[in-house]
């Protein structure tokens, strides 16, 4: 087993979606800045006599210790009072929808923004006792700098108010999760067509490659494809992932084939190890960087939650069920599976494996089947997305894996289960169909719109 010494290394790597995904990054900066701001602006005190520090400020020293005072504590109780809101919403959208939701929470902007400006607030309003004597000429600046902070902060949090009742709607939390994992698919895929980037078969036979081993524990959540395709320049070889971003990799399994230029497996030395390793970067939670079955994966626990008993909302799960259906139909002109990516003379330096179809349908289909044979809104649902993504689909291969999920849907459908409303379901299965056999029209019209809506 070819493990590096170079590389065996526990800790995480520190990433721009770990900062997105922290609450306290930005209000750890704010809290910097506006220390430094509030030191400056004390050291430059202004006498009252002229129009601008009179209107900056018309009271005393007196009063502004009263302000900032005032400042500080209502800034205070507004952030105790953001943070404890923030942490039902999480705890509310874990046991509700998805604990795989709580990465979107601690990505939101508006939190972080107004977590950021009343840290700012309070420090600004600290710090200004400092700077506040009787004998003194007040910072004036720092005054006026106090009151516009506190009025924002007001601002900001009945502006949040609004914001956290609107994020907790789970019409919300789909829209998020679909329009995130379709700027993941355009980043990540191409276009069907494009001529670059398929295998190439001068890597050698699978299984014939010297492996490289994992020396840690985590997801993987990004492959810093350039900096791989540089390290199999600098070292003469050529690479095959045998992982995806959000897979479970346990340290000592295999993560990659190297072979060196001519074809035979590579001598996997410490440097070379050490290099690979350096580009895959591992987390003990998945993010959607590089992670199209992510978004699938959310919006499949939103579906499956709610067809649970404690819950029993199965409209819900049907409009979760539509979202996916969009994001198939964003996958199907994209070219799924393996891509060659080559180094500047036009070598392929790696072959980057990725999931195709049928695993993303599986991904969605599979628990609903399951958790949901029982309920003819899911299945006609399921169905329907099927229809619907059978519309565009570009090529057999998609037809034959769509197909085949019509016929697994089908086959939970009996009279025990359904009792009448086994007929429903299967007329649906038959608008889908339909479709893949190419009749758009016999597949779209119904007696009352029934086969569009839950």
């Amino acid at each position: 087993m070819a493990h590096s010494a170079g590389s065996r290394r526990s800790k995480f790597r520190f990433s721009a979606e770990s900062v997105r995904a922290s609450m306290w990054f930005w209000p750890f900066v704010s809290a910097l800045v506006s220390l430094a701001v509030a030191l400056v602006l004390i050291a430059f005190p202004t006498e009252r006599e002229s129009f601008w520090p009179m209107l900056a400020w018309p009271g005393d020293a007196a009063g502004a210790l009263a302000l900032l005072q005032t400042v500080a504590t209502s800034t205070m109780a507004a952030t105790t009072l953001t943070f404890s809101v923030t942490v039902v919403a999480l705890q509310l959208s874990s046991q509700q929808f998805s604990p795989r939701l709580l990465r979107q929470f601690a990505r939101d902007p508006f939190t972080q923004t107004l977590l950021a400006l009343l840290v700012s607030t309070f420090v600004v309003a600290l710090t200004g006792f400092r700077g506040v004597r009787e004998d003194q000429p007040l910072p004036v600046l720092l005054l006026a700098l106090t009151s516009l902070l506190g009025i924002c902060s007001i601002v900001g949090l009945l502006a949040f108010t609004g914001h956290i009742v609107r994020s907790l709607r789970v019409e919300t939390m789909m829209v998020s999760v679909r329009d995130e994992t379709v700027a993941i698919i355009q980043q990540t895929y191409p276009e069907i067509g494009e001529p670059d980037g398929l295998p190439d078969p001068s890597f050698g036979p699978a299984g014939s490659g010297a492996l490289l081993f994992s020396a840690r524990s985590g997801f993987l959540l990004d492959v810093k494809i350039d900096a791989l395709v540089a390290a199999g320049r600098e070292y003469r070889v050529t690479c095959q992932l045998l992982v995806r971003p959000g897979d479970h990799i346990v340290s000592g399994t295999p993560l990659a084939e190297v072979w060196t230029e001519e074809g035979a497996p590579a001598a996997m030395d410490d440097a070379l190890c050490g290099a690979l390793q350096e580009t895959l970067e591992l987390g003990y939670e998945r993010t959607a960087e590089q992670d199209v079955a992510l978004g699938f994966r959310q919006l499949a626990d939103i579906a499956t939650k709610a067809i649970s008993p404690g819950i029993n909302d199965p409209i819900t799960a049907a409009h979760a069920i539509g979202y996916c259906a969009d994001l198939f139909v964003r996958l199907q002109p994209r070219r799924l599976g393996p891509q060659r990516h080559d180094d500047e003379d036009g070598r392929g330096r790696l072959i980057f494996p990725d999931r195709d179809l049928r695993y993303y349908l599986d991904l969605v289909c599979v628990p609903m089947r399951r958790y949901g044979c029982e309920d003819p809104t899911v299945l006609s649902a399921l169905l329907r997305m099927l229809r619907d993504v059978a519309a565009s689909a570009q090529l057999d291969d998609q037809r034959h894996e769509l197909s085949r999920q019509v016929d697994l849907i089908v086959g939970e459908v009996t009279e025990e289960r359904l009792g009448a409303d086994a007929e429903r379901v299967l007329e649906m299965a038959q608008h889908a169909r339909a479709v893949l056999a190419g009749d758009l029209r016999g597949g779209f019209t119904d007696r009352a719109g029934e086969s569009r809506s839950a």
